[in-house]
């Protein structure tokens, strides 16, 4: 094994959990066995596949090249709404027919990793395959992308960090310069209340609380905050003063009248309808925004805001790609795939169709140049911090759900709040 190939594996143990069950669970030793030279078919779950939009489309694409390059392939996917795909490919692994591709969220894989039989790709693919495959992405990319275990699992697939798209209309409207959006979440606010105030617009909307049940945002705030979620020693530190600083900050936004209280959707169409000066979300919705402005208003993009002087510290959302292939010939197929989804020319499709970013260097071009900062941004990316043990996700949705909401727009109090969120979360294990 190369010093290179252990340079990699260092650099994607920067999140680390042991797995010590579900080896024997692989089921390398299964009886169904595949003609290897045959045509073989691999079914993807896959929750971007089958999304109304250029996200959707671009998948689509994909497959279809993959299948054209391999014409002994097919693939099967199936679509499964965000929020319910780790639920869905559990019930599939509990019922004994897992994908034997699946796509999951950054916010769940360190769960999945634990608790499904995910294939780590060093078992399937030769050592200088690996190797190969992994050499050309962006090194921050595999510093930050949790893998779940000490051979990786997951592969950076869809990565986006979350950016200002505001309406450089209404900001005229407002007597503000589109050409200098705000950099600091007191900027923000004041922004917001200009739009509020002089337009007939809302202001501002930051998407914290996330439809697909993910913390991404909620992470990229309280680390700009000078915080975490998680210690690096592994304690739960929800109800630590960044977070409570994070929160409270995201919450005025809200009582001041900047921010409408309202729920992602709400947002999401009153942005696309030229009724909100400014979305903070992921980068990865540009096109579909791009599509909902055009003839109605100019859209922009801004880095992430920043708490006064400290610098804006986004980390990502998206998804990595994880095979559970039982039969070995699926399990070479499935590989085949996942390298091919994750090819610089795949990745050049993914930055300048589906407006996700290149994870590869060599693809840094392909990406719309209003993501220029968004591309930046990942140079300094944080790590994707996952609460300790086997109900990791169950973590997230609590504070999500339980305290997320309630206190960025429904004024809950959010020491209390946060709290009460904290200890449940802590007794998960």
């Amino acid at each position: 094994m190369t010093s290179h190939h252990h340079g990699l594996r260092a650099g994607w143990g920067i999140v680390l959990v042991a797995v010590t069950t579900l080896l024997a669970a692989c089921g390398q030793n299964s009886s169904t066995t595949t003609d290897p030279d045959g045509p073989v078919s691999i079914t993807f779950l896959s929750y971007s596949y089958g999304q109304p939009n250029a996200v959707g489309k671009g998948v689509e694409k994909l497959i279809a090249e993959f299948e054209a390059a391999n014409p002994n392939i097919t693939v099967r996917p199936q679509s499964v709404p965000t929020a319910d795909a780790l639920i869905k490919l559990q019930s599939e692994v509990v019922a004994g027919n897992p994908p034997d591709v699946a796509q999951i969220g950054w916010s769940k894989v360190n769960q999945a990793a634990q608790t499904l039989p995910l294939r780590p790709f060093e078992d399937i693919a030769s050592a200088q395959d690996w190797s190969d495959t992994m050499a050309g992405f962006v090194p921050s990319v595999l510093k930050a992308t949790p893998t779940g275990t000490d051979k990786p699992v997951s592969m950076p697939f869809l990565m986006a960090t979350p950016v200002i798209f505001y309406n450089a209309d209404l900001f005229r409207a407002a007597g503000l310069n589109p050409d200098q959006p705000p950099e600091t979440m007191a900027q923000l606010k004041e922004a917001g209340l200009a739009i509020a105030d002089k337009t007939d617009a809302e202001g501002v909307y930051v998407s914290a609380a996330d439809p697909g049940k993910s913390d991404y945002l909620t992470q990229s705030l309280v680390n700009s905050a000078g915080g975490a979620l998680v210690s690096d020693s592994g304690e739960v530190t929800v109800d630590s003063a960044p977070v409570i600083t994070a929160l409270s900050t995201v919450q005025d936004l809200t009582t001041s009248g900047a921010q409408p209280g309202v729920d992602f959707a709400s947002a999401m169409g009153a942005f696309s309808a030229g009724k909100l000066g400014m979305l903070i979300t992921t980068a990865g919705g540009l096109l579909t925004l791009d599509e909902a402005s055009k003839g109605k208003f100019t859209l922009q993009v801004a880095p992430f805001p920043s708490f006064g002087d400290q610098p804006a510290r986004p980390t990502f959302s998206g998804a990595g790609l994880t095979i559970l292939a039982k039969d070995e010939a699926k399990a070479q197929a499935s590989w085949k795939f996942v390298q091919f989804l994750t090819s610089e020319e795949s990745f050049k499709v993914i930055a300048a169709e589906m407006g996700y970013l290149p994870l590869r260097t060599a693809a840094a071009s392909a990406a719309d140049p209003r993501l220029g900062s968004a591309v930046q941004q990942l140079a300094d990316l944080m790590p994707y911090t996952a609460f300790p043990g086997k109900q990791s996700n169950q973590g997230v949705v609590i504070l999500q759900d339980e305290a997320v909401e309630p206190i960025v727009l429904r004024g809950a109090d959010p020491a209390d709040t946060l709290k009460a969120a904290a200890t449940k979360i802590r007794s998960l294990n």
